[in-house]
């Protein structure tokens, strides 16, 4: 949600914002249902100081006798009235329309981003480890022997249809230690908040967060009305919906390990095979809820978090800025992290770290109290996943792959496995 007091007082520069997104000029659009409104709110007020000027004089008319007077002032209050409502349904309506076009329009990109038009332009930051140097062919994670007997597809299809996989055995524990691994880390190591909250929210929630109104697609609603998670961000930047904090509160920082669904519409034949997309999956995620002056720092410390994930378990990753035209809606700046997978020969995501600015918080009215009084200021919000689980385990399946059809697991998943640190080429741990 963008302030339209900001776009009052700068429309030029609110237009050049966008247009480093691709999108046209707006300005103008806006101000004009912005002028309507206002005019009819002031209408509406005119309107209602002569009504009530009427109302007092009423009885003084009928008091002195004078019967055409109150008459006349009796109609001017029933037709006021009737006009007072007129206008305060029509400045209404054009507030509905003001705040359908600010919530359809993506956040502005902070000045360091970079301009671009899609993925080919974002810009590498970071880059950690090597990828490992194979004396075989290495395969997809959906290929290796040892992965086979606790991955199934067929029968997550005859479950459910595509887009969606069983896990069993040695696999699906490997999945789960990785989960905690990642939640026990950020709690203990990284200062982080662990919370456990619904998949299913109310649809204000997702509004908040900037799933909807224009994203509704890309979401499952059920027949009661909820909407299922797409990220546990949507829950945990909410919790602070409607708050006024205190600035002694601030940072607010959140974990959550929660399943995410999405419906992936638009992604028809893109990475069909395997797990790596996904109807139904689970992420941990990460949020923090700041001060407008810690933003930008924050996005550099919740990013190190993710990257310490992926740096204990030994798998190589890149980090990059994303440009203006790859950047996700709600977002001033992200950093994807991008982990090696050999199967694949190429790095591909398995977090993305965004700072929202005061965006979100416009949305959820979510502010916090200045130390030493003031007006209430909205906060600043940021989101990450730390990490995606299914995708991290595509990860130490594929990088830890030997050629006997069996996985090395890395070190730090050890005490989450019993000790156990190979997957068998029978799918076993041993």
């Amino acid at each position: 949600m963008h302030d339209i007091r900001a776009i009052r007082e700068n429309p030029d520069v609110f237009d050049a914002a966008l247009k480093r997104r691709g999108i046209e000029p707006v300005s103008a659009r806006i101000l004009a249902i912005d002028e309507a409104r206002r005019t009819r709110i002031q209408a509406a007020e005119e309107a209602q100081a002569e009504r009530n000027a009427a109302s007092r004089n009423v009885g003084v008319a009928k008091a002195s006798g004078n019967e055409a007077e109150f008459e006349r002032l009796r109609a001017l209050v029933a037709e006021k009235k009737d006009q007072i409502a007129r206008l305060e349904e029509e400045a209404r309506a054009e507030d509905d329309r003001l705040a359908d076009l600010l919530m359809r329009l993506p956040n502005l990109p902070l000045d360091d981003v970079p301009d671009g038009a899609d993925e080919a332009d974002n810009v590498e930051l970071h880059r950690w480890g090597s990828p490992r140097a194979f004396d075989f062919t290495p395969r997809e994670h959906f290929e290796i022997p040892g992965v086979l007997p606790g991955m199934d597809f067929e029968v997550a299809a005859k479950l459910s249809g595509a887009r969606f996989v069983v896990l069993k055995g040695a696999v699906a524990r490997i999945h789960r230690a990785l989960a905690q691994f990642m939640l026990d880390t950020h709690v203990t190591e990284n200062g982080l908040t662990e919370v456990n909250a619904p998949v299913l929210v109310r649809e204000e929630m997702m509004y908040g967060t900037g799933q909807l109104p224009k994203f509704g697609e890309d979401s499952y609603q059920t027949r009661e009305g909820w909407w299922l998670i797409p990220t546990s961000e949507v829950t945990l930047t909410n919790t602070v919906a409607g708050e006024i904090l205190d600035a002694a509160d601030l940072p607010r920082r959140m974990t959550a390990h929660s399943l995410c669904f999405r419906s992936e519409a638009g992604s028809a034949g893109r990475d069909t095979r395997g797990m790596l997309r996904q109807h139904q999956f689970e992420k941990v995620e990460m949020v923090s809820i700041v001060h407008p002056d810690q933003g930008r720092a924050e996005l550099d410390r919740m990013t190190g978090c993710a990257q310490g994930i992926l740096e204990r378990l030994g798998l190589p990753y890149r980090t990059v800025v994303l440009c203006t035209g790859d950047m996700g809606f709600g977002a001033r700046r992200t950093h994807d992290i991008e982990v090696w997978l050999p199967g694949q020969n190429s790095y591909r995501e398995i977090s993305s770290v965004s700072l929202c600015g005061d965006f979100q918080a416009r949305r959820m009215n979510a502010r916090f109290r200045p130390e030493g009084g003031g007006k209430p200021e909205y906060v600043h919000t940021l989101n990450g996943s730390g990490l995606a689980v299914g995708r991290c385990l595509i990860a130490v399946l594929e990088n830890g792959q030997q050629a006997d059809g069996s996985v090395t697991l890395p070190a730090a998943l050890g005490p989450y496995l019993g000790g156990r640190t190979t997957l068998t080429a029978t799918g076993d741990l041993a």
